[in-house]
């Protein structure tokens, strides 16, 4: 079943870097997942998260802050 992962971020450039390291990490270990990266605001604010980036999987907010690779790697490879 392949995971519906969204990764919400401010318009900064250290959040886009992050959006990046998630990519990274589906395509590099191989897992099956699917990645949005959402910047709109209006839909950042239907998961009522204040903290970016956060990582949301199948519509629940798994995360909050910025994670290290192999942090978003165990995350994502539950």
């Amino acid at each position: 079943i392949m995971k519906k992962v969204k990764v919400l971020i401010s318009g900064c450039a250290c959040n886009r870097k992050f959006g990046e390291l998630v990519e990274n990490v589906v395509k590099e270990n191989g897992l099956n997942a699917e990645i949005s990266i959402i910047e709109d605001i209006m839909e950042v604010m239907q998961y009522n998260v204040m903290t970016f980036p956060a990582i949301v999987v199948d519509e629940k907010v798994v995360a909050k802050g910025k994670l290290s690779y192999e942090q978003v790697k165990e995350l994502l490879s539950k």
